[in-house]
């Protein structure tokens, strides 16, 4: 398809493709700087696809007018252009002309990055004036395949009255269209890694419409924007300005176009309900990429950083969960002594508390405080690009999908296909390790029951954490070994400070 027409290369450091000028479509852009797997003949991401294809996703610009008489590009219009490559520094100038009087320019420039700017003129030869309006708009064919985190936006976003709109896609279908109108932002289709976003005039107002439509057998998904009415009288000129993000989501990038007049632009990556946190926490995982070349490490890195801020917190935790296990032989003679008369045996349990300064709640709020941190650290372990195809060391190639090997087929040494659930790899069984070691320094909850419950999460989380990125995993159980010895110390302290009062 892209062959069956002529085009205007496109070349920087970030991206190539070409722009047809069959509709002056973008809808051949490549991402140079990433590839679609990790297998030796990986190809770069194609990021969008030609009209027609099986999974066309393209962005198309023009005018739209009320009076049906007026000659206006269509998608099938045949532009000329002035030269047969577009590069940072040496823009296009396309042209149309109407036959009627009315010429239609486009000049479409791109930055070092991911940035198109699009400047849209019509040149009125006639002698009436004429109202136009112009549009963008982003087409997708078919449901795209989803990573299915039910933490991470993939599809139709905005930013539109400065609040950022999320639309699932079956939501879209559902619903048809969703339109509303803003002065400022943008609106566009996310996925994971990626976001291909229209940024119209911020100077002036336009309307943002999410559509779903049902086309032959497949259905197509579009965002688009209308601007406001342009009055270009007769024997003049006007233009209006827009720009088209499409590329990969990266944060210093996101951000440098928001302090420009992008507004929101980098909540096109889901930072979640702790932003706050979770953007910090971004750029220090990012520092520390940079600098020890290996995100695995990096990991490593931002984890002891979380324990050394959040050490206060956790000592206190920690603190009260050892002298709870300190009292523990006390309290279960107290159950045995009087296990029938429950409120006798309460109120002796309470005067122990009281006799060894001792508070069962006091290590929850540390606990809860520690949440909203390691929610983030999750989020910002499951959405940044830097996670994406990144290796550690030995088996582990890339830190974005699950441990590849299992224990039940000897770690790869045994030739047998396993189903997903009983791929446990190295990585998570250490995860379970270093959660059992944990529970054997807490002390054990007096419910036989409940002990049994919690005897069993370690292999429960095994399980669990084996579906889990290995950068996820990587985290978790680094947190659990400085967790152990900080408790680990803590318990030593405990214990002497016993030894030296007796």
């Amino acid at each position: 398809i892209i062959s069956e027409s002529e085009r205007i290369k496109i070349n920087n450091q970030y991206i190539n493709g070409s722009i047809t000028l069959t509709g002056a479509r973008f809808d051949d852009i490549i991402l140079t700087n990433y590839l679609t797997d990790l297998s030796p003949n990986s190809e770069n991401v194609k990021y969008l696809s030609p009209k027609g294809s099986n999974d066309a996703y393209f962005a198309e610009y023009g005018w739209v007018s009320a009076n049906n008489n007026l000659i206006l590009p269509d998608a099938n219009s045949i532009w000329t252009s002035d030269k047969n490559t577009i590069s940072p520094n040496s823009p296009v100038i396309l042209s149309w002309d109407n036959g009627s009087g009315l010429i239609f320019k486009r000049k479409i420039s791109i930055d070092d990055e991911y940035m198109f700017n699009i400047e849209q003129t019509v040149i009125n030869n006639t002698s009436e004036d004429i109202n136009l309006y112009p549009y963008g708009l982003l087409n997708r064919t078919g449901f795209p395949k989803l990573s299915g985190l039910f933490i991470l936006h993939e599809g139709p976003i905005g930013v539109l009255n400065d609040r950022v709109k999320e639309i699932d896609y079956d939501d879209l279908e559902e619903e048809k269209k969703i339109s509303e109108k803003s002065n400022t932002g943008w609106i566009g289709i996310s996925d994971k890694y990626w976001l291909a976003a229209l940024i119209p005039d911020q100077k002036l107002s336009f309307e943002g419409f999410f559509q779903s439509f049902d086309q032959s057998s497949n259905i197509k998904f579009q965002t688009s924007y209308l601007g406001p009415q342009i009055n270009v009288r007769s024997n003049s000129e006007k233009s209006y300005s827009s720009r088209f993000y499409t590329g990969a989501k990266v944060l210093p990038i996101l951000d440098k176009h928001e302090k420009n007049d992008i507004p929101m632009f980098d909540k096109a990556i889901d930072f979640g309900w702790f932003y706050v946190i979770t953007k910090p926490l971004a750029y220090l995982l990012n520092f520390f990429s940079s600098y020890l070349g290996n995100v695995g490490l990096a990991i490593i890195a931002l984890t002891i950083c979380i324990r050394i801020i959040l050490f206060p917190l956790a000592n206190k935790s920690f603190k009260s969960m050892s002298k709870m296990k300190v009292l523990q032989p006390k309290m279960m003679e107290i159950r045995e002594r009087y296990g029938n008369d429950k409120v006798q045996m309460q109120k002796e349990v309470m005067a122990l508390y009281k006799k060894e300064k001792a508070n069962p709640l006091a290590g929850c709020l540390p606990i809860l405080l520690q949440i909203p941190v390691f929610f983030a650290l999750y989020k910002v372990l499951t959405v940044t690009l830097e996670m994406r195809q990144a290796p550690f060391y030995g088996w582990i190639k890339d830190l974005s999908v699950p441990d590849p090997y299992s224990i039940f087929n000897l770690f790869g040494l045994i030739p047998i296909d396993l189903p997903s659930f009983l791929i446990i790899g190295i990585w998570p069984l250490l995860m379970g390790a270093t959660m059992f070691l944990q529970q054997k320094l807490n002390p054990a909850p007096p419910d036989p029951v409940q002990a049994k419950v919690m005897a069993m999460l370690p292999f429960i989380f095994i399980f669990l954490f084996a579906q889990f990125a290995a950068g996820l995993v990587l985290y978790w159980t680094c947190n659990n070994v400085l967790s152990i010895a900080q408790q680990w110390i803590i318990m030593r302290k405990l214990d002497n400070e016993k030894q030296t009062k007796t």
